[in-house]
């Protein structure tokens, strides 16, 4: 079993300068480019973390403002949605496009393809949104869509930022790899002729 001091030694010796000659700086660079990556993650998480929040939170404010003329009328299903119906606080619910009818402000009967949740069905009662100009919309962001769009954001943007650390790692150990080779090339040519010469 591999003892505490021994696995130091082993990383101390891995990350930093132990007297190999053939060791070059390109190897200790390529050492260190997954602790550092990390390092960077985890530092720039809370920044990444408040930018995405801020930026949906801001977005969920005006998609909210957009919607505060928007007025609800109680329509009749005139056809099933088939589909299970997922109950989440309204976050997870399939919502597809069936026909239905009302009755508008002015009395006169309406039918038009309104958005509901599967499973619905014929002859329930659904709320269709209506915007200023009478198109149908989509139902109302809700407090939990809105919250679910934020942790959404903020998982994307460290995915994101993953990523992005992650092509660089790569970039960095492709480009280190050419040195290595060019540095081995230009020793064998050096030290090379001189081995043919002992034989």
């Amino acid at each position: 079993m591999t003892t505490p001091t021994t696995w130091w030694k082993r990383l101390t010796r891995r990350l930093g300068p132990d007297g190999n000659p053939l060791r070059r700086r390109s190897d200790v660079i390529d050492a260190w480019l997954l602790p550092v990556a990390i390092v960077v993650f985890l530092a720039l998480c809370p920044l990444v973390l408040s930018l995405t929040g801020t930026w949906m939170k801001h977005a969920n404010i005006a998609e909210q403002r957009a919607q505060a003329d928007w007025h609800p009328v109680s329509a009749t299903l005139l056809r099933a949605v088939p589909g299970p119906q997922q109950i989440d606080h309204g976050t997870n619910s399939w919502i597809n496009w069936a026909p239905a009818t009302w009755t508008d402000a002015t009395g006169l009967k309406r039918h038009a393809d309104v958005p509901v949740q599967a499973g619905s069905r014929v002859g329930s009662r659904v709320t269709v949104w209506f915007d200023s100009s009478g198109r149908v919309r989509m139902p109302p962001l809700t407090a939990g869509q809105a919250s679910s769009r934020i942790l959404q954001a903020r998982a994307a943007g460290l995915a994101t930022l993953a990523v992005l650390l992650a092509i660089l790692v790569i970039v960095t150990r492709k480009i280190l790899d050419r040195r290595r080779i060019a540095g081995w090339e230009s020793a064998w040519l050096t030290v090379g002729p001189t081995w043919s010469r002992h034989r």
